[in-house]
């Protein structure tokens, strides 16, 4: 592809993300399987550029308000502003671009000619825009952040906005962390040691895991630290009974079952139930767990309402439904899908999904309340607000509960474990442990 296609590929990739509900990286793979011609230069070009833009997109918005006027914040006049304030480039190099030639981006109008007039030199951060802009933040969202971060939350937010690290998982019940690593090596995957997580690697640079001996025989796994200490600080050990309510696709699910031994189909070392309101969702484990060997996972798929699972479990992990923000590091598009309307639908949710995972607790168990938002409405008063519900249930020291189950020092005190890229290099979590009453 030349330089012109390219971006003619920039604009309808950004106006295909901006009208659909799939993830950006599921919509641009989808784009490129029916453009076999598109080379892999071509590709990691086109989707960068986007993911850029993505990243700029409220000051980018902001300068076509400024100086375009009425012109439509589209993938066209996004990916013109990204190229005048992004990229630094000069009109006249622009210009040159949308020749409208073959499958080059049409000409310029008058209207764009003097947008690029208007823009053209200028630096993407200008002393008017506000602060809510300069972190990208859709404005119903700036102000619950800014409470929770104070004269942090331009530095948190500018971590969230950045491309996110890979994380693995280390299954150590078939290989230790450093065998893992040596063997990642072998195969040209350098990485080093997670700081907070015991079981986890970080790869120094990106590259194609799936083709290494180590993911294929299924010593790792793809997991963000934090998704792991999510799992860790369940303290899973085998004999347990131990429900995984919103298993998905059985990422922290696969974690329970490395840490309770349940390898090889048996059953006598504990039980685990992972439950999800889809069974699409289970499916997508089932070669993950065959990878792991970890053929003794039960699944159990919820209804909506009044559903029949009767368990008296030690542990009950909810990671629940939420607004995804601790991972716009990875979906930077969803911020700008995120609506009051369905934060308060996704709050109604939560207190569904406790309400039920609550009575499969036993007596002395816990019930973990996990999310990757870093919304207090989705976390800490969610907590609150059950435990108005639910007087046999107690928060437990965060602290207390990582010494148990973790060996690091903790990053957070209180009763809930708060991660972000900024304070941990993680992706947002939070993570709340309650116990019930004996």
């Amino acid at each position: 592809m030349i330089p012109a296609a390219r971006i003619s590929a920039t604009i309808e990739l950004l106006d295909l993300i901006d009208s659909s509900d799939a993830p950006a990286d599921g919509v641009i793979r989808a784009y490129f399987r029916k453009r076999r011609y598109a080379g892999s230069k071509d590709r990691r070009s086109v989707t960068t550029r986007v993911f850029d833009i993505i990243r700029h997109r409220a000051r980018l918005d902001w300068w076509l308000a400024s100086a375009a006027g009425e012109m439509e914040p589209n993938g066209r006049g996004r990916t013109l502003a990204g190229l005048a304030l992004i990229d630094a480039e000069q009109s006249e190099t622009i210009a040159a671009l949308f020749d409208g030639q073959g499958h080059n981006p049409a000409r310029l109008s008058d209207d764009e000619t003097t947008l690029l007039g208007n823009i053209a030199g200028k630096p993407i951060h200008h002393d008017a825009i506000g602060e809510a802009v300069l972190c990208e933040l859709p404005d119903f969202l700036y102000q619950p952040l800014k409470a929770l971060w104070g004269d942090n939350c331009r530095a948190e937010m500018d971590a969230l906005n950045a491309p996110a690290e890979v994380d693995v998982r280390v299954n150590l019940a078939r290989v230790t962390r450093e065998q893992a690593r040596t063997s990642l090596a072998r195969d040209n995957i350098e990485t080093e040691p997670t700081p907070l997580s015991p079981v986890g690697l970080r790869l120094k640079q990106r590259g194609n895991l799936d083709a290494t001996k180590a993911f294929r025989q299924g010593l790792i796994e793809v997991q963000d630290e934090g998704s792991q200490l999510i799992a860790l600080l369940t303290g899973a050990k085998p004999g347990m009974t131990i429900v995984d309510s919103c298993a998905g696709a059985g990422g922290k699910t696969l974690a329970l079952a490395d840490a309770m031994g349940l390898q090889g189909g048996s059953e006598a070392k504990g039980r685990l139930v992972a439950c999800d309101i889809s069974a699409k969702r289970l499916a997508r484990m089932d070669e993950r767990i065959e990878r792991a060997g970890a053929g003794a996972i039960e699944r159990h798929v919820l209804k909506e309402t009044g559903d029949t699972l009767s368990i008296a479990a030690d542990r009950v992990l909810v990671d629940a439904p939420c607004s995804g923000v601790g991972a716009w590091r990875r979906h930077p598009e969803a911020r700008w899908r995120l609506t009051p309307e369905r934060l308060a639908e996704l709050m109604a949710l939560q207190d569904r999904v406790l309400d039920d995972a609550a009575k499969w607790v036993k007596p002395g168990g816990r019930l973990l309340y996990a999310t990757c938002s870093l919304l207090p409405a989705e976390n800490i008063d969610r907590v609150a607000d059950f435990l108005k519900r639910h007087d046999d249930f107690q928060t437990l020291q965060i602290s207390d509960v990582w010494t148990e189950t973790i060996d690091t020092p903790c990053p957070s005190g209180g009763t809930a474990l708060s991660l972000s890229p900024k304070s941990t290099g993680t992706d947002g979590f939070y993570c709340a442990v309650l116990e019930r009453s004996a």
